[in-house]
């Protein structure tokens, strides 16, 4: 085939109809008209011999062929839009931009300070909105709305740049008064009752149970590997609360050690943090963006910067458990 036969313009529909998996909000989207779009999706199918996108009961689904072609035009379209930008430095020190960064409370908690006092030193004027997961859709990131998100994650798109940041390992908190400390064993840990808590991933929370294990994460995996299962009497997204609950001295929480570094429980003598009684596989933070940023002056400075205060972090926190 020859490319200079072919309308290039149809790739930028294709990418369009690919993320929003419907022809109408694809349209809107470019600012044309549905017939127009309509025409455009069969001149698509024409061009690669395959319908692309069927109609099922879940709506206009991918085919597998769509599947393959995604990333592929992602990447392409993104090298486009870098080649026609306007090559700008960026100066940090002179520069007021936003930063828009997706974070959970224990990323704001681990992270957020060391970054602001590098950014105070290095660029006095940037700012950052920092937002929460329940904020951000992966569609937002994809399109560049969203800077960063920093998180724990199962899944991402195929499309997006990913850096790792850290990893974590677990502890568990217990009130100085709770009984389980004169027998602190896999047993006496089973025989409590428990808090979780936990927000990874993007998008709006749905309610937990104590039987989906999948969705309950490291701790409940690593307990289901040994045939185990720990008793959850509270569900939270923060871990700030969590830690409030530990003071009970009915409660365990078991969550990562930086979490508990950085809300200064090495100060509070009325909560215990001990080493979790069974085996927990470490958690890695990660650095996530769109291809569409990847080439931005600023957003590499950014990323740079958030990458250097990262592995001073790792090479300067102390032991949660000694």
């Amino acid at each position: 085939m020859n490319i200079a036969r072919v309308d290039l313009n149809l790739l930028v529909y294709l990418d369009v109809l690919l993320r929003e998996c419907n022809v109408t909000r694809a349209a809107e989207e470019l600012g044309i008209s549905q017939p127009a779009m309509s025409n455009g999706l069969r001149r698509l199918r024409d061009l690669f011999a395959d319908p692309l996108l069927v109609r099922t009961s879940d709506g206009m689904t991918p085919t597998e062929r769509a599947l393959e072609l995604q990333p592929l035009v992602r990447s392409a379209l993104s090298a486009a839009e870098q080649a026609i930008l306007p090559k700008n430095d960026f100066i940090a020190k002179k520069s007021d931009r936003i930063f828009r960064i997706m974070a959970s409370d224990y990323t704001e908690a681990s992270l957020m300070p060391a970054l602001m006092k590098k950014l105070r030193e290095q660029a006095p004027g940037v700012r950052l909105d920092i937002m929460t997961p329940s904020d951000v859709s992966f569609h937002d990131v994809e399109r560049g709305k969203v800077d960063l998100i920093i998180n724990r994650f199962d899944a991402l798109p195929q499309s997006f740049h990913q850096l790792p940041l850290w990893k974590d390992q677990f502890c568990c908190l217990v009130s100085s008064d709770n009984p389980v400390l004169k027998n602190w064993s896999l047993d006496s840990y089973l025989a409590s009752r428990h808090v979780w808590v936990s927000k990874t991933g993007m998008g709006v929370g749905v309610g937990m149970t104590p039987d989906d294990v999948q969705r309950l994460g490291f701790v409940d995996e690593a307990l289901q590997a040994i045939d185990a299962k720990r008793n959850i009497s509270v569900f939270t997204r923060h871990y700030q609360a969590a830690v409030l609950l530990a003071q009970r001295k009915d409660l365990i929480v078991t969550i990562p050690s930086m979490a508990a570094l950085n809300l200064s429980l090495s100060h509070n003598h009325s909560i215990r943090v001990l080493r979790p009684p069974f085996d927990i596989p470490e958690m890695e933070l990660k650095m996530v963006w769109s291809p569409l940023l990847q080439h931005d002056p600023g957003h590499k400075w950014m990323r740079s910067l958030i990458r250097t205060v990262c592995a001073d972090i790792v090479a300067e926190r102390p032991p949660v458990v000694k």
